[in-house]
């Protein structure tokens, strides 16, 4: 089976509201095993609305829309669907009642114009709002399914959990499985190039990544008819991915690198500390906020002059003098110093110029420099990033998350 999703609202249109219904919608559809081909987004109005509507109506078997059941002329959605399925509109006395018991509640007189929302499709299964006065409504007529929500997520989510998903399971077969991979240190193109021969022969499951802000994840899904049998499908393409790519993978589903690194700290028993300069308390920050971090965080400072970095961590004055404090010579004795200092297993420096100002012809701006000190030696890392001061600042945190992380798998190789 194959769903359109409509998302109805001029508002939608003129950017004024995101539209994370079709998003929502998207996801949960994906885990019922029914395929989404085409989103549509249209205004409040009828002649273009109905054509959206009869253009899904020939190419999906199932229509939902989202949004214009409310009780003004332009809540047009009802109307034009119900048009579309050649039902009538009656009124629902059971929504009727609820719309009123719905104002009575909040202390307010229901509007005459209410009584719209209770005129519903005559022959529909209607869908009871515990969180607003729009009912939704599910047509099913000629083979073709059409499912009307409302548009506030706080009602069409609920509305769709509690009601629209057992429908839609009833109707289909097969759920969708999905194991997520997240990937750092490695571009979309080269996990591609790395994955190629599973991506093109694998068609269930199948492979695919996604680039996101920082990283990239690897989507394995696999069409089956329960859990237990997706996740025998997808366990060793799993196992091959995680072969090929070596450490690059970091974690699983919407696993952040932070929460990574805190994960694997308190595994293994060990500590880390940070000594920053351009990120300012960045790196600290990305990892507190990560329930547990008390447990792996000793302490963190921020020195930002030379002055700092030679009192709280023991940069030599030479080392300043002779390469800067924007260097691989003052990154590395900086995650030496705060290691020492805080007598932790790990030691993070990160020294850098995040712009717009401070740059010259051999330190361009979003020049970082990342050490990374353990029992196991000190590396250093040098980037160059790219765009304004917040997004250098940010991508420089995460590149330090993902060398403290590597820190910790090196002092496990050299324990075993």
């Amino acid at each position: 089976m194959n769903a359109e999703i409509i998302s109805v609202g001029t508002e939608l249109l003129l950017g004024e509201i995101l539209n994370t219904d079709a998003q929502f919608l998207a996801r949960r559809l994906s885990e019922t095993g029914i395929d989404v081909y085409y989103q549509t987004v249209v205004g409040d109005n009828r002649q273009r609305l109905s054509e959206s509507v009869r253009c899904a109506l020939e190419r999906a078997d199932i229509v939902i829309a989202s949004g214009g059941l409310g009780p003004t002329p332009d809540d047009l959605t009802k109307e034009v669907l119900s048009e579309c399925m050649g039902e009538e509109l009656v009124m629902h006395e059971e929504s009727l009642e609820e719309i009123k018991g719905y104002f009575r509640a909040i202390g307010h007189e229901m509007a005459e114009n209410n009584k719209k929302q209770a005129m519903m499709p005559k022959n529909a299964i209607i869908l009871k709002n515990n969180n607003g006065t729009a009912p939704g409504a599910i047509i099913e007529k000629n083979g073709k399914i059409v499912i009307m929500l409302p548009g506030p997520p706080n009602e069409l989510e609920p509305m769709f959990n509690e009601s629209v998903l057992p429908y839609l399971k009833s109707k289909s077969e097969y759920i969708l499985y999905s194991r997520v991979l997240q990937i750092f240190g490695m571009g979309e193109a080269m996990v591609a190039s790395k994955l190629e021969d599973m991506m093109n022969e694998y068609e269930n499951p199948t492979v695919a990544p996604y680039a996101k802000t920082a990283g990239v994840r690897l989507r394995i899904t696999a069409k089956c008819k329960s859990e237990e049998e997706g996740i025998r499908l997808t366990e060793p393409v799993e196992k091959k991915i995680k072969e090929i790519l070596g450490d690059v993978v970091y974690g699983y589903g919407d696993e952040t690198i932070q929460e990574a690194l805190v994960r694997l700290l308190a595994e293994k028993g060990l500590t880390i500390s940070a000594a920053e300069s351009c990120t300012g308390g960045c790196f600290a920050g990305m990892i507190t906020d990560v329930a547990g971090a008390s447990g792996v965080l000793n302490e963190s400072v921020v020195t930002y002059a030379n002055s700092a970095k030679m009192k709280y961590l023991g940069v030599r004055e030479d080392t300043l003098a002779r390469f800067g404090a924007v260097s691989e010579q003052t990154a590395k004795e900086m995650a030496e110093g705060i290691r020492k200092a805080a007598r932790a297993d790990i030691g993070i420096g990160i020294t850098g110029i995040a712009g717009p100002g401070g740059a010259s012809a051999d330190k361009p701006v979003g020049l970082v420099y990342i050490g990374a000190a353990s029992k196991s030696g000190t590396t250093v890392k040098r980037i160059t990033l790219k765009g304004n001061r917040e997004k250098i600042r940010h991508q420089a945190c995460v590149y330090a998350l993902d060398a403290a992380r590597r820190a910790v798998l090196d002092m496990a190789q050299t324990d075993c």
